[in-house]
């Protein structure tokens, strides 16, 4: 049997975060995690201009940072707080109840990869600005040839003395507009097989000859761009790890991304606001519609979608107990990955099922409009959520391979 209650330990590590926590998270910060994307908090936000909402967003961060809780794994030296694993696990899972927005995210797995593969002149110039959250970083690794079979990637970083000068282009690159840093991926050896010859450079995004071009999504955001190239040139001291195995050091980073501790939890809080939605919470009329026409139809679907959910809770907990044996998710993080970015949809599908014609309203304005549009715009949104950070069938075909043993198609 096994026990899932805390340590008296874990309890009391437990309270110490929750109390901080409910000091330090501004009530507004609560209210606006309710209507954010069924991805979990800020994943679709309806709010992305909202300079109240992100001014907010940093003072909470102080708070962490106070407590080196923005990188809580990292060494003291460079600004962590040097928690371990299952310390770690604890305060993620308070942050997700409480829908707090974390100190996680793209500078965190970089970080996390500098951490793993980086030389230690790289730690000391990178990780304290990190972990501070001082610069914004994207991510530079699809291209639009190559995204799901990303070792396919064809923009080329050509060695020319003491720097790479890079030619190529990149796409669905989350806030490139708005980054003062990018990681990527770059041929750098085109006679090599595919998964080699390729390097993980560090670059800043004002560099003369890489130029952005923002993206518009279907539900209206614009974080995706498309990232350009034309004899860039950039420091050979940027590359991590190296040269010629960024792949291995991009995996490293995949298998952080794939492994979040929080989606379990996120997912069950928004199937509470589902059911609130539908128990009274609903503008006059469909609450009482959707119990009396939908509900009854409907109650089995929702019903599997929670245990779903604490499946995928589970799925968390067989990632940390890898951790705490000393290893780094692989298999494991694509098998939560795609456990939970179907679940994602089929919760999207539910609400909009269950809400009926509200469920389609788009206006954030609008006093019918559910929960501000999160359900319209989650909808919508979600379709992303299996293509993104590898599609469904990449993580199938790693956990075949890897997970199963089984030859390669």
């Amino acid at each position: 049997m096994v026990d899932f209650a805390d340590s008296p330990e874990q309890a009391a590590w437990r309270r110490e975060v929750s109390e901080y926590i409910d000091a330090h998270l501004p009530a507004k910060l609560r209210d606006d995690a309710r209507y954010s994307g069924l991805g979990g908090p800020g994943s679709a936000s309806v709010w992305p201009d909202d300079e109240e909402h992100q001014a907010l967003v940093k003072q909470f961060r102080r708070a962490l940072i106070e407590r080196g809780w923005t990188a809580p794994g990292w060494p003291k030296e460079y600004g962590g707080a040097d928690l371990s694993v299952e310390e770690q696990f604890i305060l993620n899972e308070v942050l997700a109840d409480f829908r707090a927005p974390g100190g996680g995210g793209v500078p965190d797995l970089v970080g996390a990869t500098i951490l793993v593969h980086g030389s230690e002149e790289m730690k000391q110039r990178f990780l304290p600005g990190l972990m501070r959250g001082e610069d914004r970083w994207a991510q530079g690794y699809s291209e639009p040839g190559a995204g799901s079979d990303l070792a396919s990637l064809q923009t080329r970083a050509d060695r020319d003395g003491d720097d790479f000068v890079l030619n190529g282009q990149k796409i669905w690159t989350s806030f490139a507009d708005q980054a003062k840093w990018l990681f990527g991926l770059f041929r750098t050896d085109p006679d090599a097989p595919k998964h080699r010859g390729i390097t993980y450079l560090l670059l800043p995004m004002d560099t003369p000859g890489i130029s952005v071009r923002t993206m518009e999504q279907i539900n209206g955001n614009r974080e995706f761009n498309e990232v350009f190239f034309e004899d860039a040139r950039v420091p050979a001291q940027n590359v991590v790890g190296e040269v010629n195995r960024g792949w291995y050091v991009g995996a490293t980073h995949l298998d952080f991304e794939r492994s979040s501790i929080g989606s379990g939890v996120h997912i069950l809080l928004t199937l509470d606001d589902l059911r609130r939605q539908i128990e009274g919470e609903a503008p006059a009329g469909m609450a009482a519609r959707a119990r009396a026409d939908r509900a009854p139809t409907l109650r089995g679907e929702i019903a599997d979608c929670y245990i779903e959910g604490h499946l995928a809770r589970l799925f968390s907990y067989r990632v940390i107990s890898l951790q705490l044996r000393g290893g780094i998710p692989n298999y494991e993080a694509s098998m939560q990955k795609l456990f939970t970015d179907v679940l994602v949809q089929h919760i999207a599908r539910t609400a909009m099922k269950t809400l009926g014609l509200y469920g389609q309203l788009w206006d954030t304005d609008d006093p019918r409009t559910p929960l501000r549009a999160r359900w319209s715009r989650g909808y919508v949104g979600c379709v992303a959520a299996t293509i993104g950070g590898g599609t469904s069938e990449i993580q199938r075909n790693i956990i075949a391979t890897r997970g199963l043993g089984l030859p390669r198609s």
